[in-house]
């Protein structure tokens, strides 16, 4: 894989994670009824900078929790044998809720179907709403974000590559081209 183009450096990324926080307030009405739910790994890094940034405009916390789709995936056999099983982190009833599912990057809407599942698992929320910090199309479900950071047309020959500060080091989005 060879990086074609940096996409979003830290002060973009940050950008766009607050104009996204601002968007939900507004479309909201506030964040009483919310309940941030990041998807396992990258999505529960951004809910928790967006609940940060809620919270100082606001002036008061949003619920967050992470979610881990892995035994919800349709794809699971071509993933790995053995899925992994860990807990869903949400300590909230998201009953009668608002659940914002915030994911890194979407693409075919696998994974968010499979997030869509998890939620209604554990109750049926008020309206369940989409937020991806990069949606790079080729949906093969009828699935779209309510927020998005930024929209980056792709072949199917390309991979975007999204690092955070928390498991990368760095704050970077590129976008890789097979070779």
């Amino acid at each position: 894989m060879s990086q074609i183009n940096e996409l979003l450096d830290g002060p973009s990324m940050n950008r766009a994670l607050t104009r996204i926080a601002h968007e939900i307030i507004e479309r909201n009405k506030g964040i009483d009824e919310c309940i941030l739910v990041g998807i396992k790994t990258r999505g529960a890094y951004l809910a928790k900078r967006l609940a940060e940034r809620i919270e100082k405009i606001e002036g008061k916390p949003v619920r967050t929790g992470e979610l881990d789709i892995t035994l919800y995936r349709d794809d699971l056999s071509k993933k790995q044998d053995e899925p992994l099983v860990r807990e869903v982190d949400i300590d909230y009833n998201v009953k009668e809720q608002k659940v914002v599912l915030v994911d890194d990057v979407l693409y075919t809407g696998r994974t968010v179907r499979a997030a869509l599942d998890a939620i209604v698992d554990l109750g049926r929320p008020k309206q369940i709403q989409l937020a991806v910090l990069i949606d790079r199309g080729h949906r093969e479900l009828p699935i779209r974000a309510d927020y998005v950071g930024k929209n980056i047309p792709t072949s199917g020959a390309e991979r975007i590559v999204v690092n955070l500060v928390e498991v990368d080091g760095q704050d970077l989005v590129t976008i890789h081209k097979a070779e």
